[in-house]
């Protein structure tokens, strides 16, 4: 697997190539109209809510068992100035399925390529510049992805991508998304780009910062802790995540048996969940509780417990726990979740 952004220049991969390439795949924006409700007398019509769109998002495990974070810029328009792992909306003209989602995104996020050269081509890239150009002409919509992937004799290395939970963002937020979370190990190589905790050798941008304004890899403990302390802010579906990896991937290398307890957990029913989140009641305390499929109060056995107390300020969450009561290796009630999973390819 190729994960670098550093390598020596392709005699065939020079920069007037690819901007040719980038100018003949050029793709259009259309704006799409907003839909607006007026009062006028009669009673206000509520909008129905928005169908959630496909989306993928996979977190980068180092051999340091630090986690690829991104840092939304505040100004975005959806979770601005959240930490989350990279990740964006399917786009039928570039991706086949959601794991090239995934793997499209965090290339345009954070600079990761997750590719591996075809069989009997060089190993080589283009050069840290050329990538950094293209990288930007992906993301702006001048060349497609899997165009460049093609040119290149690039793999995506969606093999490597570990299905890592689904889910569905509630009615009431205008935008509304179903995500496949995916799992990705990197082998035990520098990260390039980026260095071990708060120093970094870059941080990765596009557009000015437009949507990532850093990018770092941190332990999930470290993560955790920096978000109980108020430095950064996590959704639900990022929390839980990192929580539950947190209690996997222990100490400061990565394991096979680390990796073989994730990979268990992928290929069982905890793979398979698809979550919806659903606001119960607030505790004792003003905290929000949002439960989970398999809570009791969504048709688990009694006492059983799967939600998150959230804190929220200016509604953003300032404050989550996670309550978690059973195994989640052995005793997920799978019958429970009964929205169907998005399909491998859409």
């Amino acid at each position: 697997m190729l994960y670098i952004r550093h390598g020596r220049p392709l005699s065939i991969f020079t920069k007037s190539f690819f901007v040719k390439q980038a100018q003949r795949q050029f793709i259009s924006r259309t704006p799409i109209a907003m839909s607006t409700s007026t009062f006028s007398g009669s009673p206000l019509t509520i909008p129905p809510s928005p169908k959630p769109r496909p989306s993928a998002s996979v977190i980068i495990v180092n051999e340091r068992n630090e986690i690829l974070l991104v840092h939304r810029n505040p100004r975005a328009t959806a979770f601005g100035g959240m930490h989350v792992f990279p990740g964006g909306n399917f786009d039928g003209k570039q991706d086949s399925n959601l794991a090239m989602t995934a793997i499209r995104e965090t290339f345009e996020e954070s600079g990761l390529l997750l590719v591996s050269p075809k069989s009997g081509s060089s190993s080589d890239l283009p050069s840290e510049q050329v990538l950094d150009e293209l990288r930007t002409s992906i993301h702006q919509q001048k060349l497609q992805f899997r165009y460049f992937l093609s040119s290149a004799r690039l793999e995506p290395e969606v093999q490597s991508l570990l299905p890592f939970t689904q889910w569905v963002t509630p009615i009431g937020p205008p935008k509304r998304f179903h995500t496949q979370f995916y799992v990705a190990f990197l082998p035990a190589a520098p990260s390039s780009g980026f260095s071990s905790g708060s120093k970094q050798e870059r941080i990765p941008k596009h557009d000015g910062g437009q949507e990532v304004i850093e990018a770092r890899f941190v332990h999930p403990r470290v993560a955790l802790d920096e978000c109980r302390e108020g430095k950064i802010r996590f959704m639900p579906p990022q929390f839980y995540i990192l929580s539950t990896l947190a209690d996997i991937l222990e100490g400061p290398s990565n394991t096979a048996d680390q990796r073989r307890k994730v990979e268990t957990l992928s290929s069982g029913s905890f793979g398979r969940m698809v979550i919806n989140p659903r606001r119960h009641e607030n505790d004792e305390n003003g905290r929000w509780i949002l439960t989970f499929e398999g809570d009791e109060t969504r048709g688990g056995s009694k006492d059983r417990k799967h939600r998150v107390l959230v804190k929220m300020e200016k509604g953003l969450a300032s404050e989550i726990f996670m309550i978690r009561n059973f195994d989640i290796f052995e005793d997920i009630e799978s019958h429970l979740f009964t929205v169907p999973p998005l399909p491998a390819k859409l």
